[in-house]
């Protein structure tokens, strides 16, 4: 079954053969079609983020400002200010630290109605080295206010958030990865909504919240996890970032109280800290570890191979959750003084 815009380019059985990038650029085409108001901007790397297709269709709507990323956000805002709607796509290296001030304060000071579309984020790029791995950026954009960030966990989620975007007047961040990440969602009838989180797996013992590239890792090591240790493992992809969903987040301190945060990302600033800040304003406490990329530089390589060496797939997260289990909190369920 396709989305919903007529004469659809795309297909929920395309994300088995399709990148995040080549949806969400197909995506745009369709919306392109029922939009006059989009128009699309790129800095000479309309092949690698995929916006190119929207740009053979709409030659007249699309502009490649050439390696000027700078500007290109600048221009952005601009055509925004005019009443259009831009979406602009670069490696997300590029968005959030070459052009850091200008979406900050051309785009977000302003609260303009630009979408960015990020691609090659976390390290998903691994071998491209430290220049274009970034494991940053969702510290940066969760920090710019009116900025609304969104990690879609695959190609089917990644196409609902860029249709789900249009429906925001202000600016918004959408992070997506570089090449064939595992498709996780079988079809788009799961309930997405921005600002809302997923439960994709029950669980009472402990609660894994993840984004991204990891969602599909977590859920297949809570598969794992039951069958094999006995534990009952829920699982939470929290898409957006900012604004978070604080009542599934507390929903599961309150009934699991044991929290693990997974997220291809510094562990710093990220999904882990926006949990962590959800939960200490709540006065409640819980055992809780994040798993990301630590306070370094992440080391050059393919990216499964730095998944694993990050913990961040299946079978580092099966070690982080038997970790948390070992872990000891209050048992008792007075939160009276812990608040």
């Amino acid at each position: 079954m396709g989305h919903e815009v007529t004469g659809t380019t795309w297909t929920v059985y395309d994300s088995d053969t399709l990148t995040q990038a080549e949806i969400y650029g197909l995506v745009l085409c369709d919306l392109g079609k029922m939009n006059p108001k989009i128009v699309g901007l790129s800095a000479d790397l309309a092949k690698s983020t995929k916006i190119g297709k929207f740009g053979e269709m709409f030659p007249e709507r699309f502009f490649n400002v050439g390696i000027a990323e700078q500007n290109m956000f600048g221009i952005a805002a601009g055509l925004a200010k005019s009443g259009l709607i831009p979406f602009a796509s670069t490696m997300a290296s590029f968005a959030a630290m070459r052009s850091c001030e200008q979406v900050r304060t051309d785009i977000c000071y302003q609260n303009l109605n630009v979408k960015i579309i990020a691609t090659h984020s976390g390290i998903s790029f691994g071998a491209a080295g430290t220049t274009h791995h970034c494991t940053e950026d969702i510290a940066i954009m969760r920090s710019f206010a009116n900025m609304t960030v969104i990690v879609p966990a695959d190609g089917i989620e990644t196409a609902l958030a860029v249709k789900a975007c249009l429906d925001i007047n202000g600016p918004v961040y959408i992070r997506i990865g570089r090449g064939f990440e595992p498709t996780f969602y079988k079809d788009e009838n799961y309930g997405f909504q921005i600002g809302k989180g997923v439960e994709l797996v029950q669980g009472t013992d402990v609660t894994i919240i993840c984004t991204g590239v990891t969602v599909l890792q977590s859920v297949e090591a809570a598969k794992f996890l039951r069958e094999n240790d006995g534990l009952s493992v829920r699982v939470i992809n929290i898409h957006t970032i900012k604004p978070i969903d604080k009542e599934i987040i507390m929903k599961a301190v309150t009934e699991t109280r044991r929290i693990i945060t997974v997220e291809e990302h510094n562990v710093d600033g990220g999904l882990g800290s926006a949990v962590a800040d959800v939960i200490a304003s709540s006065g409640k406490g819980c055992s809780f570890i994040k798993r990301g990329v630590p306070d370094e530089y992440a080391v050059v390589g393919y990216p499964e191979d730095l998944y694993s060496y990050y913990k961040l797939d299946s079978n580092g997260i099966i070690e982080t959750v038997r970790e948390v289990m070992g872990k000891d909190f209050e048992e008792d369920d007075n939160w009276e003084d812990e608040v």
